[in-house]
C-alpha cells in the first residue's frame, strides 16, 4: 500500500484518493523567462517518476504542471530584449520542452499557462471579496487578509504570530499587514498593454500566487489529492494557494502535499551570486541526459541533491554497470512485470514507501548482479522492465555504453576499432607489451576495452 510523506502532517500517511482508482496531481511548473536550471530539472524528473509509479500502480492519473508566463521577471526581461512576452515565453516553453523531452519526461496531461486562466482567477479573487478575505490597498491592488483566514500557517508550522515577527519588509502600498499579499495588480502606466486585462477592480493583471489556485481548481476541481513543488515554494506560495483556494471555496483543497529537496552545488546553495549556477543545457554538455536522469532519481526526492563532476561521473559508471549487464546477454525485450516475483516485490515495496527510488535503484544493481552471473536472460528482461518503470534502461545497451554525450562519429569510430584489431594482433603474436599499450592509449582516450566470449567490446570509460 502506497505511503506519502505528506508536508501538511510532516508524516508518512496512507495513500488513499478521492476517487477510488483515480489520482489527480498538480505541480507547480516553470516561470518561463530564461532556460531552466538543475531546480527545475528535479521537479520535472522527480513527479514525472511520480506521475509513472502512479500509474504502474493501475491509478487512472490526472497529471497538471503549470506555466507562468505572466510576473515581473518576465515584464522586465521582454522589455530588456526589446520584444514581446509572448514572443520570449513561446521562446522558453520550446526550450524548456528539449530539455524535458531530453531528460525522459513525459509531457503532462494538461500544461496550463497563466494568461489563459485570468477569468478563472478573477472569478475566484471576487469569491474572497464575498467572503471577506480581500481588500483594495492604498494603491489599488487587491490583496489577501492573511490574519482573517484561521488556518494561515498550518503547511509551514507557523503562527501567524511567528511568521509577522519574522518579517522583515516594510508594509507597502497600504496593505493592512506584512503578510498580505498581492491578488491583482493594478496596471501601471510604464507597463505594456498585453500585461493589462480588465477587471472589476480596474486594469491590471494576476498576482503570482493566485494563479495556481485558479488553474488547479479549474482542471481538477477544488479539491483534489496531490499537490506537488519544490521545497522553496511551501512558504510562501503554497501557503498562500491554501489561503486562497479554501478562503474562495469553502473546502479543504488538497490532500497530499509533496516538496522535493533542495539542489546544492558541491555543498553550498546554488546560486548566480556564488557563480554555481548551471542550467540543465549546461550540464547536458558533459552529460548524457539518462545520466542526469539517473543521478537524480537514485537520491530520495525529498533528500537534498548534491550536483558535483564527481557525482555525475559516478552515476555514469553506476548506470554503465546496468547497461554492461543487459549488453552481455541476448537482447531482451521488456516483459511485463510480474510483481509477485521476489525483486519486483522489493521494488514495488521501496516505491510505495513514499516513493523511494533510492532502494528501488538498489534493486536494479541485484538483477544486474544475476544477470551477470547467471547470464539469465529473464532477470534481464525483469532488469529492464523494472528500469522502464522509472524511465531508465529505454536504450540499446551497446549505444549507450559507446554514446557519451554524442555516439562517435565515423572517423572515431573507424580509428577505435582499428587500434582493437591492432591489439588483437599483438595478443595472437604474443606481443603482449604492445596490446597493454594499446589498451592504455585507448583508456587514455577515454575508451574502455573488455574482452567477452564474444570478442572485444568498448564502451565509454
Amino acid at each position: 500500500m502506497l505511503k506519502i510523506h505528506n508536508s501538511l502532517s510532516r508524516k508518512k500517511e496512507q495513500f488513499t484518493p478521492i476517487e477510488p482508482g483515480k489520482v489527480r496531481m498538480y505541480v507547480c511548473g516553470m516561470t518561463v523567462y530564461d532556460y531552466c536550471h538543475l531546480g527545475h530539472a528535479r521537479v520535472m524528473v522527480v513527479f514525472d517518476m511520480v506521475a509513472r509509479w502512479l500509474r504502474a500502480s493501475s491509478y487512472d492519473v490526472t497529471y497538471v504542471r503549470n506555466i507562468t508566463d505572466i510576473d515581473d521577471k518576465i515584464i522586465k526581461r521582454a522589455g530588456e530584449n526589446g520584444e514581446s512576452i509572448r514572443a520570449l515565453t513561446d521562446r522558453f516553453i520550446a526550450a524548456m520542452h528539449d530539455d524535458a523531452d531530453a531528460l525522459g519526461v513525459l509531457r503532462p496531461d494538461h500544461e496550463p499557462r497563466a494568461t489563459e486562466f485570468v477569468e478563472s482567477m478573477q472569478k475566484l479573487i471576487g469569491n474572497l471579496v464575498d467572503n471577506g478575505l480581500a481588500y483594495k490597498a492604498a494603491n489599488e491592488d487587491m490583496c489577501y487578509a492573511v490574519r482573517k483566514f484561521e488556518g494561515y500557517g498550518k503547511l509551514s508550522g507557523k503562527s501567524v504570530d511567528e511568521l509577522r515577527a519574522g518579517e522583515r519588509v516594510e508594509v507597502a502600498g497600504g496593505k493592512h499587514d506584512p503578510l498580505d499579499f498581492v491578488l491583482w495588480k493594478h496596471a501601471r502606466p510604464e507597463e505594456p498593454g498585453e500585461v493589462k486585462w480588465a477587471s472589476p477592480w480596474g486594469l491590471g493583471r494576476p498576482g503570482w500566487h493566485i494563479e495556481c489556485s485558479a488553474m488547479s481548481s479549474e482542471l481538477l476541481g477544488d479539491h483534489f489529492d496531490i499537490h506537488g513543488g519544490g521545497a522553496d515554494l511551501q512558504f510562501p506560495h503554497h501557503e498562500n494557494e491554501i489561503a486562497q483556494s479554501e478562503g474562495a471555496h469553502q473546502c479543504s483543497f488538497v490532500n497530499y502535499w509533496m516538496h522535493n529537496g533542495f539542489v546544492r552545488v558541491d555543498d553550498e546553495k546554488m546560486s548566480k551570486s556564488l557563480g554555481n549556477f548551471f542550467t540543465i543545457r549546461d550540464v547536458l554538455k558533459e552529460y548524457a541526459p539518462e545520466v542526469v536522469r539517473f543521478f537524480i532519481l537514485r537520491a530520495h526526492y525529498r533528500s537534498p541533491l548534491n550536483y558535483s563532476d564527481a557525482h555525475l561521473v559516478d552515476a555514469r559508471h553506476a548506470l554503465s554497470r546496468l547497461y554492461t549487464a543487459l549488453r552481455n546477454v541476448p537482447p531482451v525485450v521488456a516483459a511485463e512485470v510480474d510483481w509477485s516475483a521476489p525483486m519486483a516485490t522489493r521494488f514495488k515495496l521501496a516505491m510505495d514507501d513514499d516513493f523511494n527510488t533510492a532502494e528501488a535503484v538498489a534493486v536494479l544493481f541485484d538483477l544486474a548482479n544475476e544477470v551477470n552471473r547467471d547470464q539469465s536472460v529473464q532477470a534481464a528482461a525483469q532488469l529492464k522492465a523494472l528500469g522502464q518503470v522509472l524511465g531508465l534502461l529505454e536504450q540499446d545497451p551497446q549505444a549507450f555504453l559507446q554514446g557519451g554525450i554524442e555516439a562517435a562519429g565515423d572517423e572515431e569510430t573507424a580509428s577505435i576499432e582499428a587500434r582493437i584489431a591492432a591489439r588483437i594482433e599483438a595478443k595472437k603474436a604474443r606481443n603482449f607489451a604492445e596490446a597493454d599499450r594499446l589498451r592504455a592509449e585507448l583508456l587514455a582516450d577515454g575508451i574502455a576495452l573488455e574482452d567477452t566470449p564474444q570478442g572485444t567490446v568498448w564502451r565509454r570509460a
